[in-house]
């Protein structure tokens, strides 16, 4: 079984976001890390290699820098690892980006691939379904459990408080929660090992089946209108009150704002 694995090196919020004068994001001026659902898929990707013996690859759309999360995937356990990176591809949407990915998912042989939900530095959850509606392979999202029976993939897909079971033939695009599981660490062995392999690097020569209208900035529908960092919160209102007095003001505030 070959499985592909889409990963993102998205922005550490934690050390701050910067924006380029065009609203974009400023990747290269970032702390970066593994996009906590892709790295759930990936775990669900390596699960399925212990047990059934897959072939694991894993593929970003990214700068040059990208190859730093290809590299810890390989430390992880995947198998193979190809970076996307094109200057006519910075800037691009959710469908840009899923058009790309899947111009270079249609040079690979696979079974199974598997995305992240979504990204915490879009929050869009778009790719993944429309990476299979460019391949024309069925899709199943919000994966909290993955299994494999002979040609078929079994998922639960999350919803609300319960899960629907659903079955489809591969091959299909499953994309997994960051509560899938708990992803591995990387071992000291894997580290040497995922820096003695060599990295396959595709630009826009190398997408199958794409058009140029559908790339990049250029390529890119949606537009931002605005970006700014996340706006500081004052200090607030403080007080000082006894028990019953504290009571009767925090209700007062509660019905004044319509809570209660």
């Amino acid at each position: 079984m070959k499985i592909v694995v889409c990963i993102k090196q998205v922005p550490d919020t934690k050390g701050g976001v910067k924006f380029n004068a065009d609203g974009t994001l400023d990747r290269g001026a970032m702390l970066t890390i593994m996009n906590p659902d892709d790295k759930a898929g990936l775990e669900a990707a390596l699960r399925l290699k212990d047990q059934y013996g897959a072939e694991v690859t894993v593929l970003t759309m990214g700068l040059p820098k990208a190859e730093e999360v290809l590299r810890e995937a390989m430390a992880m356990g995947a198998d193979k690892g190809i970076l996307v990176t094109d200057r006519v591809l910075g800037g691009a949407d959710t469908w840009a980006t899923s058009t790309t990915i899947a111009g270079a998912l249609r040079n690979i042989d696979y079974d199974l691939i598997i995305t992240g939900r979504q990204a915490i530095d879009g929050d869009t959850a778009q790719v993944g379904p429309q990476i299979s509606e460019h391949l024309d392979i069925p899709v199943i999202s919000y994966a909290q459990d993955i299994k494999i029976d002979g040609d078929y993939v079994i998922v639960q897909r999350q919803y609300e408080d319960r899960y629907h079971e659903l079955k489809a033939k591969m091959p299909c695009l499953v994309t997994a929660l960051s509560e899938l599981n708990e992803a591995r660490y990387m071992t000291p062995g894997g580290i040497f090992d995922a820096y003695d392999k060599e990295i396959t690097v595709w630009g826009r020569a190398d997408l199958k089946d794409v058009d140029d209208a559908n790339l990049g900035l250029k390529g890119s529908p949606t537009k931002i209108a605005k970006a700014s960092d996340k706006v500081r919160k004052g200090a607030g209102e403080k007080v000082t009150l006894e028990p019953d007095e504290a009571v009767k003001y925090l209700i007062g505030k509660l019905e004044e704002k319509h809570v209660i």
